[in-house]
């Protein structure tokens, strides 16, 4: 029998078999006696890369958090607007859709406070805020709507996993109609601060 063919246990790899254990299982499988076994390894090799279980979780949030990044940013590069933001919500989604662990993963980081997390998630801010600028909010109140968004596109996905949405009727068509309804709040929002109310107030 010819000897099994070695495999580089370079980071990369292993939070790629990583990603596949999550998508395919849960992301609760992830864990160190699991990766192992997927890499045909013992535990303690995976030593050499992690601290220990959570420090494992934390690079796979990492890691998740930097592909949602990179796909957000190929999908509404060069796009302004209402398309702009309806590309990253379709995107956002997707992501969610094709990798349900992985995403899971950039949730249930052991330390959301850590800072390399927030360097992470902290970049799909900034490219939201990017994304949303065209609509004039006073930087408060785009950081509001930054979160209004991803509650939104958190909720969809959730729900969508969990199974849902079991009307007939398609969900990216629903997603759109969604985002556009948010928009348009955004959009009266703006406008109603560049040109305030000047009639006269009620009083009691």
């Amino acid at each position: 029998m010819s000897p099994r063919p070695k495999i580089s246990l370079d980071l990369s790899t292993i939070l790629k078999v990583a990603v596949d254990i999550a998508d395919q299982n849960g992301f609760e499988e992830v864990t160190l006696a699991n990766l192992a076994k997927k890499l045909s390894i013992r535990p303690p090799s995976l030593y050499n890369h992690f601290e220990g279980l959570p420090d494992l979780r934390k690079k796979l949030a990492i890691y998740g958090l930097n592909q949602l990044y990179s796909e957000l940013v190929n999908r509404s590069i060069g796009i302004l607007g209402e398309k702009a933001v309806l590309a990253l919500s379709l995107t956002y989604v997707n992501f969610a859709r094709n990798h349900p662990g992985l995403y899971e993963a950039t949730l249930q980081a052991p330390d959301p406070i850590d800072s390399e997390l927030q360097t992470a998630g902290g970049k799909i801010v900034e490219l939201t805020l990017q994304v949303l600028h065209a609509y004039q909010l006073p930087e408060e109140n785009a950081l509001h709507a930054v979160r209004g968004l991803r509650s939104i596109l958190h909720g969809f996905a959730t729900l969508e996993q969990k199974g849902g949405f079991a009307i007939n009727l398609d969900l990216n068509e629903s997603l759109t109609f969604i985002i556009k309804a948010f928009l348009k709040g955004i959009r009266e929002l703006s406008e109603g601060i560049r040109t305030p109310y000047k009639g006269q107030s009620l009083k009691e």
